[in-house]
């Protein structure tokens, strides 16, 4: 069962100041920005290792050094910014998001939290506040997989995490990864260089959109993420016999779309009744004649969990009735796993430190909720501890052109997210540069 908590405000939200205000202005000034850099002029798209991507990173760089920041471009396309804590070389508290999009996408999944950890820094840093460690802001290149297919490649390599396989993957022109490193002006061969060592950060931070409509259902602004959703991928085929649809009788049809359609049933009736999340996103029907039995066809499902082994039985649960329903038809199913991440459970401590945040805001019982979206935080936890701090959408709609958030909240998240990572100073140690 969810254990996201649903009730309604303790107390009423502080007032947001004028300059508060103006800086959430300037924040969403710079998403619409963000959002003229589209492969389509009509649509928002911009994939990793395009010339969209480098001009996104490009300009995120102006503003991060405008901040107060360093800046670079790792050698996995990421766009990074350093600033110094109370002496050089300290151990950094990593902020940031994504900048790629899925295709026709909205302009605040990813660019939201990449732009609220920037304006954070330069906050900190007008303040001439001392902290116990460094900051870094990171633009990930690739969290959505739009290009390739393979998700978070951005934060996997920073992580440390990469598969040398992947340098095969192809986008749809049939163009490799390691090409596309290529084209984008980057060395695979180097790509090591953006692994961060461990040690070398003391966490991360992470401002995202809901995605989602538990906070607007709620009446709450903001929220603390507790853990991110386990997901698994897989490409299906349901393979029978393709032929003439007025000569072939009912009794002897083998129809691979029929029996596609009624797993695609059963993925949202096992879905419901295990508390689960499944989609069918994508079908499709060979031969594809509108005269033609279909007698294959190849679709996929999306499966997410708040917890792994709910995840799980929910797959086996699934590929039991489609193993059925091809009996009982005359058909064959075949599933391939092409992507999986276990749940991740954000930091207890860093949790806290988001927690302060939001009360810091007037919020005196922030609301604890399990993101069923992917973020970079699952790739990341590998080399440290993460935590998230949720923005409530309109409607919950995200992926989508109609993907909203107001200025009011984005003031508060702005006030929340500095107020985070002022409490994680208080909580850490002074220590010595490596």
């Amino acid at each position: 069962m969810s254990r996201t908590h649903r009730h309604t405000p303790s107390t009423t939200l502080a007032t947001t100041n004028p300059t508060t205000l103006a800086e959430a202005e300037l924040i969403l000034e710079r998403c619409n920005d963000l959002a003229g850099l589209s492969r389509h002029p009509e649509r928002m798209e911009r994939v990793h290792l395009s010339p969209e991507h480098k001009a996104a990173n490009e300009l995120a760089a102006t503003w991060m050094a405008e901040a107060g920041l360093s800046t670079w471009q790792d050698a996995a396309g990421n766009q990074c910014g350093r600033l110094e804590g109370s002496e050089p070389g300290l151990p950094a508290l990593l902020l940031g998001s994504h900048l790629d999009t899925v295709p026709d996408a909205g302009r605040y999944d990813g660019m939201l939290g990449v732009l609220l950890a920037i304006q954070v820094v330069s906050r900190i840093r007008d303040s001439g506040i001392p902290l116990p460690f460094a900051l870094e802001v990171v633009a990930f290149g690739d969290e959505e997989g739009t290009r390739f297919g393979m998700a978070l490649l951005g934060s996997r390599a920073l992580a440390g995490t990469w598969n040398d396989d992947w340098w095969q993957l192809t986008d749809k022109d049939g163009i490799t990864l390691a090409e596309a490193f290529q084209d984008f002006g980057l060395d695979p061969a180097r790509l090591p260089g953006a692994f961060r060592r461990p040690g070398s950060l003391v966490g991360y931070l992470e401002a995202h959109i809901e995605q989602g409509p538990f906070l607007e259902d709620a009446g709450r602004r903001l929220g603390v993420v507790t853990s991110i959703a386990g997901a698994r991928r897989f490409a299906l085929v349901m393979t029978g016999h393709a032929g003439h649809a007025g000569g072939t009788p009912y009794d002897r049809r083998r129809d691979a779309l029929v029996g596609a359609s009624e797993l695609v049933i059963e993925v949202e009736r096992l879905s419901k009744q295990q508390h689960v999340i499944g989609t069918v996103g994508r079908l499709q029907a060979f031969p594809g004649g509108v005269n033609v039995i279909p007698g294959r066809v190849e679709f996929s499902l999306d499966l997410r969990a708040e917890f792994d082994p709910d995840r799980d039985e929910s797959v086996a649960l699934i590929f039991a009735a489609a193993e059925s329903i091809a009996e009982r038809r005359g058909l064959s199913f075949s599933a391939t796993e092409i992507y999986r991440a276990d749940a991740t459970v954000c930091d207890p401590g860093l949790q806290d430190a988001v927690f302060a945040g939001i009360r810091a805001t007037g919020d005196t019982d922030p609301m604890r909720m399990w993101s069923r979206a992917g973020h970079d935080g699952v790739a990341v936890a590998d080399l440290t501890a993460i935590a998230m701090l949720f923005i409530r959408c309109r409607g919950g709609v995200s992926h989508h052109p109609d993907e909203h958030v107001k200025k009011v909240d984005v003031a508060a998240a702005l006030d929340a997210f500095e107020a985070a990572v002022l409490a994680v100073a208080a909580s850490t140690p002074a220590r010595s540069a490596a």
